[in-house]
């Protein structure tokens, strides 16, 4: 039977971490690496596992290599704390790995909650790779929205992976601003050129493409919500790489 470790990296997570490992209690390992939280998160885990590994914040790649690294298993599946594997995911996860086949990896599907309810269209194919023979995968190098290149061939689960990215609000709007100065940063690195086009048009394409195009209006008003956001979301984005790129005298 193969093996599968799940990897977990936490900061201040003691609302959600207990959801996620109970939803882990399948796999034959679990590994969590916390960046130093203040809260209960470490003490909560300990309930589940005892590879509780605490490393100061190395940035989401890194921080996920890190994790990855301290696998013992055939097979690694990353989870996000503000996550949880659902039965019939765990169930098919089980029966795929033990199954010998020439695929290395899986693209599982991720259900969102978003304001009390569950985000059928607006983000209908949020599909992310998270399980993978350990030896097949490389974390790519970036400081948000870190993904994973595999060497081999993938599939896909029909199982999902329910999510639950914000509490409020007014969380989202904090887990916004982290994540727009971030993909900034990724933008400088690249350096990317049409900041003033990006200003105008694309939060304005980025709306219509969740409202419209992804039928966002058929998750009522939270699909509204959400659809404003994300145009805010890149509005916020560009205009922190314009911001970074002034001060530098570049534009």
């Amino acid at each position: 039977m193969a093996k599968i470790s799940a990897v977990v990296i936490t900061y201040n997570e003691e609302k959600n971490i207990q959801r996620c490992l109970e939803s882990l209690k399948f796999t034959d390992e679990v590994i969590v690496v916390d960046s130093e939280s203040k809260d209960k998160t470490v003490s909560i885990a300990r309930e589940y596992t005892e590879k509780i590994f605490i490393q100061k914040w190395l940035g989401f790649a890194k921080q996920r290599e890190f994790a990855c690294k301290l696998a013992s298993s055939e097979w690694v599946l990353i989870i996000d704390a503000d996550e949880v594997v659902t039965t019939e995911l765990a169930q098919e996860i089980r029966r795929k790995i033990d199954i010998f086949s020439e695929i290395d990896g899986y693209w599982i599907r991720r259900r969102s909650k978003f304001l009390g309810r569950w985000i059928e269209h607006a983000w209908d194919s949020d599909w992310v790779l998270r399980l993978f023979r350990k030896e097949k995968a490389i974390l790519e190098e970036k400081r948000v929205h870190e993904g994973v290149s595999l060497k081999g061939e993938t599939g896909r689960l029909q199982g999902k992976i329910e999510h639950y990215p914000f509490e409020n609000l007014s969380h989202n709007l904090k887990k916004l601003d982290t994540y727009t100065t971030l993909s900034a940063f990724e933008m400088e690195k690249k350096g990317k050129a049409g900041v003033l086009m990006k200003l105008l048009f694309s939060p304005v394409l980025g709306f219509f493409k969740i409202y419209i195009i992804k039928q966002g209006f058929r998750d009522g008003i939270p699909g509204l919500i959400l659809s404003v956001i994300h145009s805010f979301y890149i509005f916020t984005k560009y205009a922190k790489y314009w911001e970074m790129k002034n001060k530098a005298g570049s534009l």
